[in-house]
Order: C-alpha cells, then structure tokens, then sequence
C-alpha cells in the first residue's frame, strides 16, 4: 500500500478538527503515514461526498471512516449541538466479534471526548445499567467509560453520538 499525508498534515490543512490532535495520547499516532487510499477517503468524505473503501484486511478501513465521523462530532461539539442525546453515526457491522473489536478501538480513542457518547447495542446486551456494568466488568476488566452507555435503557433513554451494532438489530 502507498503512503500519503497524516492525520497531522490533514489537521493543519484544514480538513480535520485541530481537535484530533488528541488522538495522540489516545494511541493513534497522528504523524504516522496513511495509506493513500485512507487520505482519500477522508478528504471526500470531508468534502460532503459518499465513498466506498474496497481494501483487504488491515489496510485501515476503519480510519477511512472513524476519522470522519469523529471529526463531524468535534465540530458539532464546538457548534454547540453535541449536547443533545441521538445517534448521528451508526457502525454497522455483519458479525458480534467485529462490533466488539470495533468497541475496544472507540474505547480508547474516546477516552479523551468525553462528551461524545457511544455504546454497542447487539443481542447480549444487557436490559439495564447495573447488569450493564457488571458484564462489562467481565468483558474488560474495569468500569465503562463515562461516555460509554453499556445497556438497553441507558441508550433507549439517551442515544448516543455513536451507535455500534450488527445488521440482525
């Protein structure tokens, strides 16, 4: 795969939030190289316009969107419309094992927005909070994240900013 500009470079021109810079302390080396095609995808996609990524497995799909959708939030957020619960990005994806893979990255890119909301809603979750936690527990070995909404009622009462699931939901 050919390399083009970073996470960096698209912040200083402009195409992403200054925001993403924090994306560094999250583990997401933001003067690391993309591939072109990531590079691509984001400046469309930045730009108003659809794509479709066709990559093999580990070619960084997930940054050709996650990217995007993180920094339409963080602009949303300094709009001042982030404030209020509802799913603006929904993560699809045809299988558990992929939504939870999916979670583990959200988990520690969103550590530092703590004020975008996100959760898995998929067969095994868990109807309410106190279950919610406590599977979580298991699961990760610690406590959900503040922004993270680990049940049913918790994300039927107040949707969050981002919504992973699999496609028989």
């Amino acid at each position: 795969y050919r390399t083009a500009g970073s996470i960096a470079d698209l912040i200083r021109e402009g195409i992403l939030s200054s925001e993403l810079t924090q994306l560094g302390t999250a583990g997401l080396g933001i003067d690391r190289p993309l591939y072109t095609h990531q590079e691509q995808a984001i400046r469309k996609v930045s730009s108003g316009r659809n794509v479709v990524v066709a990559t093999g497995t580990g070619s960084g799909k997930t940054e050709s969107f996650l990217l995007p959708v993180l920094d339409s939030l963080l602009r949303e957020r300094d709009a001042g419309t982030l404030n209020q619960p509802g799913v603006r990005a929904l993560l699809l994806y045809p299988m558990n094992a992929l939504a939870n893979d999916q979670l583990g990255r959200l988990r520690e890119l969103l550590t530092v927005f703590p004020d975008i909301t996100f959760g898995r809603y998929v067969g095994d979750t868990e109807y309410t909070r106190g279950k919610g936690v406590s599977t979580h527990r298991k699961r990760f070995g610690g406590d959900p994240l503040p922004n993270e909404l680990v049940s049913r009622d918790a994300m039927q009462e107040a949707p969050p900013h981002i919504l992973l699931t699999n496609y028989v939901m």
